[in-house]
């Protein structure tokens, strides 16, 4: 499922500042990990990371994203492109 998704930078959050997707705000659910990975680069300092795919639902909506830390309670978000 999440293995031919191309992905592109949604934002940057800081650890817990809403973000809503799709009617979500992220951090209002629990992220199932599924267990799956891209490598990007940060787009301002160009390092690369890796982050984990995540999906999150109320029963209605689900929403797919990748997430991880680009530093301290800094996270980038990625989204899959439609």
């Amino acid at each position: 499922m999440t293995k031919n998704l191309q992905w592109e930078f949604h934002r940057s959050v800081i650890d817990g500042e809403e973000l809503i997707l799709n009617g979500l705000n992220i951090w209002a659910y629990k992220w199932k990990d599924l267990r799956a990975y891209i490598h990007v680069k940060d787009p301002i300092y160009l390092q690369d990371h890796t982050m984990s795919i995540y999906e999150i639902t109320d029963g209605v909506i689900t929403v797919l994203f990748a997430a991880g830390e680009f530093s301290n309670m800094v996270w980038g978000i990625y989204l899959p492109v439609k």
